[in-house]
């Protein structure tokens, strides 16, 4: 009867340690993807700093600099920029 107890108890502490906050991230990060709007401030996978100029269904155009405008995934926008 205890190994069962042990491995329940080890299960839940795996459980509550690294699969539930890992969900919670995706789950932030997905809403955060559907909520994308034009004129955005949006930093992208690869640390790149530019302003949503359109959403498509699964990728953004996003203007890095004049005359720079580059269509990638939504997936890859990972976060807002910080205001200053």
């Amino acid at each position: 009867m205890y190994p069962l107890i042990f491995w329940v108890v080890f299960f839940a502490i795996f459980y509550f340690i690294l699969i539930r906050p890992q969900r919670e991230r995706e789950k932030k990060h997905r809403e955060f993807i559907n909520n994308l709007k034009k004129g955005m401030k949006v930093i992208t996978e690869g640390g790149f700093l530019g302003t949503i100029a359109e959403v498509k269904e699964k990728t953004v155009l996003i203007k890095f600099a004049d005359n720079v405008v580059l269509e990638v995934l939504k997936d890859s926008v990972v976060a807002k920029q910080p205001k200053e």
